[in-house]
């Protein structure tokens, strides 16, 4: 019988650790982007063509190569970072494992140009699936330069389920981020397509912040320090009124590696607890220095999860120091107990002797009576009496007095095609100011006026993105709504839609939108905020499905435009709410699954009358 275990060929391995290395355009965008911090540039620019499936370059002005580890950095686990085991737990650079360029070149057509400062000349090599084709002596500037075409070239499977452009430039966007965000010294460029979409300077951190996410968030962001001995914490957090319902903005950074934490974003959700509602979270620009050997960032393939040798001295200091930022900026209360106020009172025992004694002066109603009513106390109307047809005094006998000013129309419905128990020509009650009390005839029906009026706009905008015909309402001022890019590009992807239903959007930069118009249902509200929750819904739910995005969009909007409970309604707003909802296809239940109305029959209110006599 013949052997059946035989080692793979190069080529192959190579495809297999590529795999586990570089997922989608946005990893090769990674490593090289770290590769160039690690080679200490201060000017790094990405190109990106059709969002990184043909082509990504790279351009940093560090330390270059020399022709030999120019030709041997595309050697699998190549690495000038460590040489012994040990090293493992003094890491302080990006990358160390030698992976990142072998697995580019294995599946794709790379282009290296290097040169190093005391060199005359550089050099160029040309690599197609992990082999060189081609090397040269090249003039060009100190630096490196990495050009990707056709990525997964060899790899047609891997090619084939890549998501679309929109979807893959958001990834790589995400990536530059995360390495531009916790490096303000270095000037990064960001262009696709040949246009430039971000060009940011060195500076600071906040200024790094403002610039990938808006100048808006100058106002939006509390400064945290916290030094100790064996654990460092320095970034931003976003004040509480700015939280939002989803995870978009909470990055946190070891040693300036980004990281993904579910332990530690607990530690920050519970310093602002009940500071911001339950469905929120909070957002916030954190990096965590702590001495290498204290951590292992070899965990994982993209080095995005770590240990900790005392994760629960991390978690405290983080959660102290959090604390400390919101109390310090007056998110919580705070006495200064450093200066005393200048009261004008001497307290001297002349001015004692001299100050006249006066009988205080409590003011009394003597001829009041908690027993009798006056003409006051029969202005008084409570809720329950809002709906009343009579002007009489209440008598003493309180079932005639609630049976008379309650009016509850007992009375026969028409028939209809529920069963009998669609309400015609009745009256109207609102109870607690969030239900709408009628008869049917088969007893009394209980409808939430807010799930009612979801269920009313939900089909009604269903319907507009269907016929292409929502209403608008023209803004006398138009409103600038700024967002980050990620969160432009999905308002970009949704812009149909919310045309059809009354919107009106104008585009006046990559990041910036002018709202012109908003639907005529949302006359009142804010809307900026409502585009925001718009959006924020939108990627709680976000699917590649055209209909499930026009269902989540008109899900999303009608619950925010519904009247909402405590609202007050008249008669007429009741009637007419009660025949749009009995007019919709499917009556019975909210989009969100809850039961809408509850109807008590006339057997339930005899037999609760007759157990309660």
């Amino acid at each position: 019988m013949l052997d059946v275990i035989k080692l793979l060929p190069d080529s192959v391995a190579n495809q297999i650790a590529a795999g586990e290395v570089i997922q989608r355009p946005a990893s090769a965008v990674k490593e090289l982007m770290e590769n160039a911090l690690d080679a200490g540039a201060t000017q790094i620019d990405l190109v990106v063509k059709d969002a990184g499936k043909s082509f990504i370059m790279v351009t940093d002005n560090g330390c270059g190569m020399s022709e030999t580890d120019a030709r041997l950095c595309f050697e699998r686990h190549a690495t000038s970072k460590i040489s012994k085991a040990e090293d493992l737990f003094a890491i302080r650079t990006m990358g160390f494992r030698g992976e990142a360029l072998a697995s580019i070149a294995a599946i794709a057509q790379v282009e290296l140009k290097t040169r190093r400062k005391e060199d005359e000349v550089g050099v160029r090599i040309i690599n197609e699936g992990s082999v060189v084709k081609e090397q040269s002596l090249v003039p060009m500037q100190p630096g490196t330069t990495f050009s990707i075409k056709n990525l997964f070239f060899n790899v047609p499977a891997r090619r084939n389920f890549l998501k679309s452009p929109q979807a893959e430039m958001r990834h790589i966007v995400e990536e530059f981020t995360r390495v531009a965000l916790m490096n303000p010294e270095t000037s990064f460029t960001l262009t696709s397509d040949g246009k430039e979409v971000y060009h940011l300077y060195s500076g600071n951190l906040k200024q790094r912040i403002m610039g990938l996410f808006g100048s808006n968030y100058e106002e939006k962001l509390l400064p945290v320090n916290q030094d100790s001995e064996r654990v460092c914490i320095h970034g931003f957090i976003v004040k509480a009124e700015y939280a939002k319902k989803t995870r978009g903005e909470q990055y946190f950074f070891v040693n300036k590696r980004f990281i993904k934490h579910a332990y530690l974003h607990h530690a920050i959700e519970n310093a602002f607890m009940e500071m911001i509602p339950k469905d929120c979270f909070p957002g916030y620009f954190l990096n965590i220095e702590v001495d290498p050997a204290d951590i292992d960032i070899n965990i994982h393939p993209t080095k995005t999860e770590v240990n900790f040798l005392d994760v629960k001295l991390v978690y405290a200091i983080l959660h102290a120091a959090v604390r400390k930022a919101i109390g310090q900026h007056n998110l919580s209360p705070t006495i200064d107990f450093t200066e005393t106020p200048d009261l004008n009172i001497d307290f001297g025992e002349a001015s004692k002797a001299s100050r006249p004694l006066v009988m205080p002066n409590v003011p009394v109603d003597e001829f009041y009576n908690p027993f009798r009513q006056t003409a006051s106390s029969q202005d008084f109307k409570p809720k329950s009496y809002e709906f009343s047809q009579h002007s009489d005094k209440p008598s003493g006998d309180w079932r005639q007095h609630y049976g008379e000013r309650i009016d509850l129309p007992f009375k026969k419905g028409v028939e209809s095609d529920t069963d009998g128990d669609k309400p015609e020509n009745s009256h109207y009650l609102q109870v607690n100011q969030s239900f709408i009390l009628t008869t049917v005839k088969s007893g009394i029906m209980l409808i939430d006026q807010q799930l009612a009026h979801t269920r009313v706009l939900f089909e009604k905008f269903l319907k507009q993105m269907e016929n292409h015909n929502g209403a608008s309402q023209q803004e006398l001022f138009p409103q600038a709504m700024t967002l980050n890019l990620n969160d432009a590009s999905l308002l970009k992807e949704l812009l149909p839609e919310l045309e059809n239903i009354g919107f009106v959007l104008e585009q006046a930069n990559p990041t910036t939108f002018m709202i012109n118009g908003t639907p005529t249902d949302a006359a009142g509200c804010e809307p900026v905020e409502l585009l925001e929750k718009i959006l924020d819904n939108y990627k709680i739910n976000r699917t590649d499905l055209q209909l499930d995005r026009k269902l989540d969009l008109a899900k999303s909007l009608a619950s925010q435009l519904s009247i909402k409970a405590q609202t007050k309604l008249s008669e007429l707003e009741m009637q007419n709410l009660v025949d749009q909802l009995f007019a919709c296809n499917v009556a019975e239940v909210a989009p969100n699954g809850k039961k809408i109305f509850a109807i008590i029959s006339m057997d339930d209110i005899s037999n609760f009358l007759n157990l309660k006599s």
